[in-house]
């Protein structure tokens, strides 16, 4: 059985961490989920800036878009929600068979909004809106900012990815912030099922800690944050505050792992796969880190949910000079940063590829 069929049946959602219209066009997506066992994917202005400017797969669309007078960020949402709502209907039917816990894609809000929270309000119900699809999450930062946009927007009944999650204290403010949205919509009698997953970035930690880290201990912080977020994870379930809520009707929010491709070439691939195997939980991985997995990823069971050794792996990390409260903070601030630069980088693109096919249609028009 594959190894990525083995994740799959102990309870993980595979998703891809990447979109483009080419891998609409030829059927790759739709290859993945029939035999890759992937069931939802992301998406970043990384991944849409290289699709847009690779080749001529969005040239028609942008041309059509800039003569109805769309341009700049707009024409960006509405190039990208296109492609969003092709794959939502691939994911359809895991949506539905699964009651929408899985089968999700996912949108952000402009990173421009990261320390705006009336902003990234108004822009989550603007893109849940206009996509116009069930299984659309809107991916909102979980700055200090983002925090009470989460809140809100789960009170107004839009689906979250809480995007930008370094730590475990982290974490337990964006579920914190989930439930209390929750809340506010069982006392207001609403429905209580508002999907939301919560997205822990793990291998930023380790490009970071391992230049400043003993070589006995590169590439393991990442997967102890992690495994220390699993048992707050499952403790946050366990509590009698989730269960008055699960008892409502209530959803979980699931954790998700991201940034899960390897970016030191001393290690297996396969690193962040393996070991965050759990049950209940998402990993969101790039096409290359999926393949990897699938041609020879081993699976050595699920994370256990105490956490495991990770207590013990933070020690020794600590006494090596990292506070993991402090660096989470800074990864936070640098990561919102480097999804700003990213963003600016994908409307300059998107603009500069409009400009191109103006004046290609101009010079093909004068003969």
């Amino acid at each position: 059985m594959k190894a990525t069929k083995q994740l799959h049946d102990l309870g993980q959602s595979l998703w891809l961490d990447n979109i483009t219209r080419t891998l609409l066009d030829d059927g790759t997506l739709a290859r993945y989920i029939a035999e890759d066992s992937i069931t939802g994917l992301t998406s970043n202005p990384s991944i849409f800036d290289a699709a847009i400017g690779e080749g001529d797969a969005y040239d028609a669309a942008i041309r059509t878009r800039t003569m109805a007078g769309l341009n700049g960020e707009a024409l960006f949402i509405d190039l990208a929600l296109d492609d969003l709502r092709r794959a939502a209907a691939l994911f359809r039917p895991v949506f539905d068979a699964t009651h929408q816990v899985d089968g999700w894609v996912s949108m952000e809000v402009s990173p421009l909004l990261a320390a705006d929270t009336k902003g990234s309000i108004a822009a989550a119900r603007q893109i849940h809106a206009q996509a116009g699809q069930d299984n659309l999450l809107v991916k909102i930062p979980g700055t200090p900012q983002g925090i009470p946009a989460i809140e809100e927007a789960i009170f107004l009944g839009i689906p979250i990815n809480v995007t930008l999650l370094f730590s475990c204290r982290q974490y337990l403010a964006a579920a914190e912030a989930y439930m209390r949205g929750i809340e506010r919509r069982i006392a207001a009698g609403r429905d209580p099922q508002v999907a939301s997953v919560a997205s822990l970035f793990i291998s930023r930690w380790d490009v970071a800690g391992n230049k400043r880290l003993p070589k006995h201990l590169h590439n393991r912080l990442g997967v102890a944050v992690g495994l220390q977020t699993y048992r707050a994870y499952r403790q946050l379930l366990a509590s009698s505050g989730w269960q008055k809520l699960a008892a409502a009707g209530a959803q979980p929010q699931r954790v998700l792992w991201a940034s899960t491709g390897t970016k030191d070439a001393s290690a297996p691939d396969t690193l962040y796969i393996s070991a965050l195997a759990a049950p209940d939980t998402i990993n969101t991985m790039p096409e290359k880190t999926l393949h990897a997995f699938a041609d020879h990823g081993v699976l050595q069971g699920a994370i256990s949910p105490d956490g495991g050794n990770a207590d013990v792996i933070i020690a020794e990390i600590t006494k090596s000079g990292i506070d993991i409260d402090t660096w989470a903070t800074r990864l936070q601030v640098e990561g919102a940063q480097a999804f700003v630069r990213s963003w600016q980088e994908l409307l300059q693109r998107v603009a500069d590829k409009t400009n191109h096919l103006e004046t290609k249609a101009k010079a093909a028009a004068a003969g």
